[in-house]
């Protein structure tokens, strides 16, 4: 996944999230209040943001790969 020069805040990350939700595991949709509610650290908000952006765009296996390292960043 490329990466990018922006800093993202946690209101673009959850805009990202509700936006791409739909297409989410359930498991990971249950766990991303305390993500958002919790204090991240610039650099995992803006991995989320990135693991999260085009998701509904993403292979299947694409997606499984995603889904390991979105539930490293909500459980870590």
């Amino acid at each position: 996944m490329g990466k990018c020069n922006l800093d993202h805040s946690t209101e673009d990350v959850r805009k990202k999230f509700e936006a791409q939700m739909e297409w989410l595991p359930e498991d990971i949709c249950a766990l991303f209040d305390d993500f958002l509610n919790g204090n991240q650290t610039q650099e995992h908000l803006n991995e989320m943001f990135h693991l999260l952006k085009k998701y509904d765009l993403a292979t299947e296996a694409e997606r499984e790969e995603r889904n390991k390292e979105i539930r490293f960043l909500l459980l870590g």
